[in-house]
């Protein structure tokens, strides 16, 4: 196996397909020493995963019967950064419930420990900082999977000055800047590099096919977006 994370992700695959396995059976499952399998069977007990052992000669270990934990092998320190990630997008979108049902599925899948942790970060963390305008999250979806699977897009758009058009674009990247959520990608019928408010976005979909990724001509957006576009003044569509 790659890694112990892994490693013990396999572990506990194994034991939940039910039954009593051998240390000698496990190990050569996971082509490990049987002190490694000692050690990983430990280590899900940390997690909070009721692993029971039979020692002696025969040496083996079940998982109780009942335990249908999915295997979320994350450590402390992974489950406060996730948990704080959340609670930030639960006090920036206040009206979208999205986060707050995330966290909490999150809490319901953790073994015992990580669910203390979790409990804990929520309740010592409280975030300040004044939010963002609401984003669409199945249009973030949407411009993501686009942006993976080097697709274009259509949409209905309604400029700064209340024009409205349809455009076509590759996507590169959508961002938050000034309280406001973007989407910087390359406008196919201007052949140019265009910027666009995600709330003036509607009716958005994924066109068929997939096109060679277009290169950025900046090294980073924040290059782009202080260099006028990269042109003559003429900032978002």
């Amino acid at each position: 196996m790659d890694s112990p994370s892994n490693r013990t992700l396999h572990l506990l695959t194994l034991l939940q397909t039910g039954g009593e396995w051998s240390v000698d059976d496990l190990a050569e499952r996971l082509d490990v020493s049987r002190r490694t399998v000692r050690r990983d069977a430990q280590r899900l007990r940390d997690l909070g995963y009721d692993v029971h052992s039979r020692p002696g000669p025969g040496a083996a270990y079940h998982l109780v019967p009942g335990t249908r934990i999915p295997p979320l092998l994350l450590s402390a320190d992974d489950v406060a950064t996730i948990i704080t990630s959340l609670l930030v997008l639960e006090t920036w979108t206040p009206d979208d419930p999205s986060a707050s049902i995330a966290r909490s599925k999150l809490q319901q899948t953790l073994p015992p420990a990580l669910r203390r942790r979790a409990a804990a970060t929520a309740l010592s963390t409280q975030i300040l900082r004044e939010p963002p305008a609401p984003v669409d999250w199945t249009l973030v979806g949407t411009l993501a999977d686009a942006v993976a699977q080097g697709a274009r897009i259509r949409f209905d758009y309604t400029d700064q000055h209340g024009r409205a058009s349809t455009r076509v674009v590759e996507p590169h990247r959508h961002f938050l800047r000034e309280r406001q959520w973007y989407v910087v990608g390359f406008d196919v019928d201007r052949d140019d590099w265009r910027l666009f408010r995600l709330d003036r976005m509607r009716a958005t979909g994924v066109l068929p096919g997939a096109y060679s990724p277009r290169e950025f001509p900046f090294a980073s957006i924040e290059e782009w977006l202080t260099s006028d576009f990269g042109r003559a003044p003429q900032s978002e569509d």
